[in-house]
């Protein structure tokens, strides 16, 4: 996975204790991790990087919610019933949507970022909704299409 202006671990502390949580080896770990990711992860696509360096899956999995819940990292789920999570950054922190769209590959499951999507709604279509939280597009990925 490529890097991405990754978090230092003086940084990751700051925003762990400045989201009033301890600064656990893991919490730590695990954001400055997702600081590095290019696209969302699944708990198990942390785990098995954060495996190697002694954490075991319960721990990362308690991290990534709580981290969630303080506003650090973005849960969504693709309709795939798994959980993926990302760094946010500079973003309204306890947001609980998120704030770009993301695609889904529906051949082969990956979900990537659209960063550079802007995705406009028409006024007349505001009638039917009071609140959109996440916007996802799905299709085929130039790997599968």
């Amino acid at each position: 996975m490529a890097k991405i202006s990754e978090i230092t671990m003086s940084e990751a502390r700051e925003l762990v204790r400045g989201a009033g949580l301890r600064g656990t080896s893991c919490r730590l770990s695990v954001l400055q991790y997702l600081s590095a990711a290019t696209t969302p992860l699944s708990h198990a696509e942390v785990a098995e990087e954060l495996d190697a360096h002694g954490y075991d899956k319960s721990t990362i999995y308690r991290s990534l919610v709580e981290l969630a819940e303080a506003g650090l990292l973005s849960r969504f789920d693709v309709g795939d019933h798994t959980w993926r999570f990302e760094f946010r950054r500079g973003e309204t922190p306890h947001y609980e949507g998120t704030e770009h769209p993301h695609f889904m590959c529906v051949t082969c499951g990956k979900v990537a970022c659209l960063d550079d999507v802007d995705i406009k709604l028409k006024a007349s279509n505001k009638k039917a909704y009071s609140d959109i939280t996440e916007v996802l597009l799905k299709g085929h990925c130039r790997e599968c299409g």
